[in-house]
């Protein structure tokens, strides 16, 4: 089992094969439009706009499991995220990250990476960081901004 063997579904219901993201660097985050750590989606789209053209994407799950800090309907968190933070980066469909419903993807990467945060994902805007063969190589905290993270996207370009 790989990364690239998981098929998710977008933001407007579309399955998307994860194979489609075979050779890129991918910054994949659970993300909340109400949350504390929004503000992290400029740093996000900052990141995405100087590394795209070098193979980088980020896939941007939100997810309502804190504290219900991502409501509404797709379109209203897509509206939300271009209005209000000009994000051009993919967004998928909203998921569970953690119990009986989780996504069978965060389960792979909770298992892949789980470092010293353990097989929970704690909150909103955890970030997981996959190689260009699909490895998952890094796990960042909630309170990691993008700009900390940098370093470790250019090593992997």
């Amino acid at each position: 089992m790989s990364i690239y063997d998981f098929v998710v579904k977008d933001n407007k219901g579309v399955d998307v094969p994860l194979e489609n993201y075979r050779g890129k660097v991918l910054l994949i985050v659970n993300t909340a439009t109400g949350c504390g750590f929004t503000p992290q989606y400029d740093g996000l789209q900052d990141l995405y706009e100087k590394y795209a053209e070098q193979g980088f994407e980020i896939l941007d799950f939100p997810c309502n499991q804190f504290f219900s800090q991502a409501p509404g309907t797709a379109e209203e968190i897509a509206s939300f995220c271009t209005g209000r933070f000009g994000i051009t980066f993919k967004q998928f469909a909203k998921i569970d990250v953690n119990g009986a419903n989780e996504s069978p993807l965060y389960t792979y990467l909770k298992e892949k990476n789980g470092g010293i945060f353990g097989k929970r994902i704690k909150w909103n805007f955890t970030k997981f960081l996959v190689d260009r063969e699909g490895a998952v190589v890094a796990r960042f905290a909630p309170t990691t901004t993008p700009e900390k993270m940098e370093k470790a996207i250019k090593e992997l370009l």
